[in-house]
């Protein structure tokens, strides 16, 4: 399904942010289980005061599941168009594929882990405005025409 369709510029950005933002989650997240107390990465577990944990654990669990892994398998599904019908319950735009969706999800779900972290210490670092922008662009690139084109299920998109 869409092997035919030419790649637009836009979609390989789009593979390049998921990329980007998995590979950066599985390390911070590696970093957080492998040190719950934080300090591997700089960042004391005071700064968790306001937040139901104690430590990094649950947290880099988190992060490394849902921002890590997550995005790695929405780019295979962005990359490969598997027949991922049995997801399409999760998507109400149907005449998109499902990794599409889950794609403009993974970037909706970013801007809000960052809301909620800084929220929780209490304070704002380059670092989260850098990962609200990444959530930000994976957003507006996924809804660009041209990606939005690309990922139609009904063909009419076919290029020659």
């Amino acid at each position: 399904m869409g092997q035919l369709k030419k790649r637009p510029g836009a979609v390989i950005v789009l593979y390049v942010l998921q990329a980007f933002l998995g590979i950066g989650a599985i390390g911070g997240g590696v970093m957080l289980l492998a040190d719950p107390s934080g300090e591997m990465m700089g960042m004391p577990v005071s700064v968790l005061e306001r937040s139901p944990f104690d430590s990094f654990m649950i947290p880099g669990l988190l992060l490394l599941l849902i921002f890590g892994v997550l995005p790695l398998v929405v780019l295979y599904g962005l990359v490969k168009k598997p027949g991922w019908q049995r997801f399409a319950g999760l998507s109400p735009f149907k005449e998109l594929h499902p990794a599409w969706t889950f794609s403009l999800y993974l970037g909706f779900g970013q801007i809000i882990w960052i809301l909620v972290q800084t929220y929780m210490m209490n304070a704002v670092s380059v670092v989260h405005v850098f990962y609200t922008c990444l959530g930000l662009l994976i957003q507006a690139v996924t809804l660009l025409p041209a990606v939005q084109k690309y990922f139609m299920l009904d063909g009419s998109a076919e290029r020659s």
